[in-house]
């Protein structure tokens, strides 16, 4: 389990690469949520999402002449390439070849060598664990490491001194790596928020896993959130949520796609699904209470052709 030093020394760490990204309120928002509702931007993030925070925080402490490897459908692809082209590292990076291109050329453009591989993201940690045994790079996981969560844990660090005052906390749950960071930092310095995860219905593996009392592997994921959409969690992520995390909810595709548009409309803020899943599912009243609630945008990778239909339907 993460703890409180691992998340202070993670914040030092990663203070130098970020971007801040301050709460802010959205008066919009809390009119159609009928409750203040606040907003922590990390879609303004460097690289687009919160990934960069946790990816730096483990290649960081690499030797120098490493290489790196991961596989991602777009966001952690970013956050590792970054993070290794500033600590002077080689990366890799594999990726589904369904991965939309804007996503696979950022990546590229930050400094990785990409490889398109196999038709889900499965396939690309398949050849990217391969591709580690063959080579003796260091897989970075997204999510299944205590110094990725203790980075993406960071975010909860600034929302004590951002936020303090809030009551309710939504996070966007795919594997867990977000909420278990967020979650612990409130928890481990004695804030009291109520925790709140947030998962798309057609990939809710964390929620499937904590009504079955075990990890669940999905058969299949459906959702166009594909930065929320591995087919489970881990052992590790799973054991931070249920020691910290009041509740997992899940949101509809319709939820999602709204709670996008109204972002663009009232925010001004240009959010993938993804990054929308807490927003969502404070507008369809899935968390309950009326205190000040504050909802982590995680990320604004959209595809544009996406964006498009959406924005015409």
């Amino acid at each position: 389990m993460v703890t409180l030093p691992d998340l202070v020394e993670a914040r030092e760490r990663v203070r130098g690469v970020l971007r801040p990204t301050p709460v802010e309120p959205s008066d919009s928002l809390s009119g159609l949520a009928r409750r203040p509702v606040l907003l922590k931007p990390e879609h303004r993030q460097r690289t687009g999402s919160f990934k960069i925070r946790g990816a730096y925080n483990l290649i960081c402490r690499l030797q120098p002449g490493a290489e790196v490897v991961a596989a991602s459908a777009g966001n952690h692809a970013q956050g590792v390439a970054l993070a290794a082209t500033l600590t002077g590292l080689r990366s890799t990076v594999f990726m589904p070849t369904g991965a939309s291109a804007p996503k696979v050329n950022a990546t590229r453009a930050y400094g990785a060598t990409v490889r398109l591989e196999g038709d889900v993201y499965d396939d690309a940690m398949a050849a990217a664990r391969l591709y580690a045994e063959d080579t003796g790079a260091v897989l970075v996981p997204p999510f299944d490491h205590p110094l990725v969560i203790a980075g993406q844990g960071t975010v909860g660090l600034e929302l004590l001194e951002e936020a303090r005052e809030v009551e309710t906390v939504v996070v966007p749950v795919g594997g867990g790596g977000l909420i278990s960071g967020v979650a612990a930092a409130l928890r481990l310095s004695g804030h009291r928020a109520r925790i709140v995860g947030v998962q798309a219905a057609g990939a809710a593996a964390v929620w499937r896993s904590l009504r079955a009392g075990h990890l669940v592997v999905l058969d299949s994921v459906s959702t166009m959130a594909d930065g929320i959409a591995p087919r489970s969690p881990s052992e590790l992520t799973l054991e931070h949520v249920r020691a910290y995390v009041d509740d997992v909810v899940t949101v509809t595709e319709d939820e999602l796609a709204r709670a996008m548009l109204l972002l663009l409309e009232r925010a001004k803020a240009v959010v993938e699904p993804a990054g929308a899943a807490a927003v969502a599912a404070l507008l369809a009243a899935k968390v309950t209470g009326d205190g000040p609630a504050l909802a982590v945008v995680s990320g604004g990778n959209v595809d544009l052709h996406l964006l498009s239909r959406l924005i015409g339907a």
